[in-house]
């Protein structure tokens, strides 16, 4: 008996030591020369294994048994591209920015919140990195520059001013509808341009008012969300749609507005867009879009 208790326990211990992650042997330095062990990617892999991978695939591809049967494609980390970084789309994020999609994760999308420690996080953080080697790894690579979210110049007091004047930018000085939509009918967007551009606007794109398929750098067309109907994924408050507005959207046709917009136009398409995005699932939403007609 002694002995079969013997045997059960070696058993086990033999069991427990093989499922332990030994791919990595050495330690790695990765852009903004953070340092990782060995050990720490090997935790990280394991991390991955078991609740990443059924998505995102054992090369980390986004080819996940799950990927399949999911509408919105799992990330591709083999690109070393990433969509909602807080640095000017195509830099490098930093950590911090994959921390918040782990804890959060990504409206509309199977990406859901995860309940991990901070150990947990770097390490699994970490192990992604491996999949996009050629832009990670190296302490001469270089992390882009933290968007800073000051102070909101409008505020609450002056929320009405911000949604007209970032409905004015929105279709006129960014022509954000050229990729998303219009949301107002040729008379007003006529009177925007007359404000504006000193001239009424005469000829109207017959898509204006439908959303356009975009191409990517991720093999897949993408489509822009239809603010008053679609979740945006990164963004639900009016500081990170001003955020994601000055970082953009990597590796999509959504670029950065950092320099091209004012700095106010930015938080006043941030106002405008919030704007539209409560109206969703709402009794409002139907007559305002049929008001867009008249």
């Amino acid at each position: 008996m002694k002995g079969s208790n013997l045997f059960l326990t070696v058993c086990a211990l033999v069991t427990l030591v093989s499922c332990s992650e030994t791919h990595f042997k050495e330690d790695k330095i990765f852009a903004g020369g953070v340092y990782v062990t060995a050990k720490q990617l090997n935790d990280g892999k394991s991390l991955y294994t078991e609740y990443c991978m059924p998505c995102h695939g054992v090369k980390g591809d986004g080819l996940g048994v799950a990927a399949k049967g999911l509408s919105v494609p799992p990330r591709n980390f083999k690109l070393g591209q990433y969509k909602f970084g807080k640095v000017v789309s195509g830099e490098l994020p930093h950590d911090q920015d994959f921390y918040d999609i782990l804890k959060k994760g990504l409206n509309g999308t199977a990406m859901l919140p995860w309940d991990l420690t901070e150990q947990q996080a770097f390490n699994v953080v970490q192990y992604i990195k491996t999949f996009a080697p050629e832009k990670w790894e190296g302490a001469d690579k270089k992390l882009g520059d933290v968007i800073a979210v000051g102070k909101d110049p409008y505020g609450a007091a002056h929320k009405e001013s911000a949604i007209q004047r970032g409905k004015e930018v929105y279709h006129v000085v960014a022509q954000c509808w050229t990729c998303h939509r219009a949301y107002v009918p040729h008379a007003e967007l006529s009177q925007i341009a007359q404000k504006i551009n000193n001239a009424p606007m005469t000829e109207f794109d017959p898509d204006m008012y439908h959303v356009k398929l975009q191409p990517s750098d991720y093999d897949i067309a993408t489509m822009p969300p239809e603010f008053t109907y679609d979740q945006v994924r990164s963004a639900a408050t009016v500081e990170e749609l001003y955020l994601r507005l000055n970082a953009g959207v990597g590796g999509t046709a959504m670029a950065s507005w950092k320099g091209v917009l004012q700095d106010d136009e930015i938080w006043a398409v941030a106002h405008y867009v919030k704007s539209l995005m409560d109206m969703k699932r709402t009794p409002e939403r139907k007559q305002f879009l049929e008001n867009i007609k008249k």
